[in-house]
This record gives structure tokens, sequence and C-alpha cells, in this order.
């Protein structure tokens, strides 16, 4: 039996990987107890809790907080900043992908704002 497969009694495999952006691409509700495919930028990983935090999102990305912002984007178009200890509910109905942008490193520097000056 294949992990797309299920058994005689109905019950899907354990082992069956969701593609997140794929289910909320047609709005099938995520089941629980899987292994999830995720979309961090162009990059897909494969993760095996339902839950992370920002901070494990952009550490598989091999990405740090430090450097890059996270958003989420859901089905609809709606784009959500999600900060380093927030926590992502991959099982959330609408759940499409993860986006980066690298942070001004002279964003709110006193030393930057005075250079434009």
């Amino acid at each position: 039996m294949n992990q797309d497969q299920s058994d005689s009694v109905g019950t899907a495999v354990v082992d069956e990987i969701i593609d997140v952006e794929e289910f909320a691409k047609v709005g099938r509700p995520i089941p629980h107890d899987r292994r999830y495919r995720i979309r961090i930028d162009r990059e897909h990983y494969v993760v095996d809790q339902p839950c992370l935090t920002g901070r494990e999102i952009l550490r598989l990305a091999g990405k740090t907080p430090a450097e890059f912002m996270l958003s989420q984007k859901f089905r609809g178009g709606e784009v959500k900043k999600i900060e380093p200890d927030e926590r992502v509910d991959l099982t959330r109905p609408g759940v499409e992908r993860f986006m980066t942008l690298p942070l001004d490193p002279t964003e709110g520097s006193r030393d930057a704002t005075a250079k434009r000056l």
C-alpha cells in the first residue's frame, strides 16, 4: 500500500503527505495527524507537526528572524505578518504558503535617519 492509499476499512494511511497549498486552493479541509508539505518562497518542505512557530518556519528555509520577516498568504489573497514566536496552525482553513522578506538592516536606526537628513 503506498502513502496515498487507504486500508480496507477506508482509514487513510498516516504517512500521507498533505500539500497545504493545494488543499487551500481548492478549499478542502486539511486533516490532522499527517505530514504536511508547505511552501516557503519558492521551495517546498515537509514537516511532521500541524503547528509551527514563525521562527521554526524561517529555520526550515535557512533564515533567521533577525534578518527576515515572515508572512503567511491565505486563499483569497490575504497576507498576514507572522511574528517569530507566533504559532501557525497548518490545518487552519485557507493557509496557502509563506513568504520571507529581508529586513532592512538600517530600519529604525538613528544613524540611518541622520544620514538621510
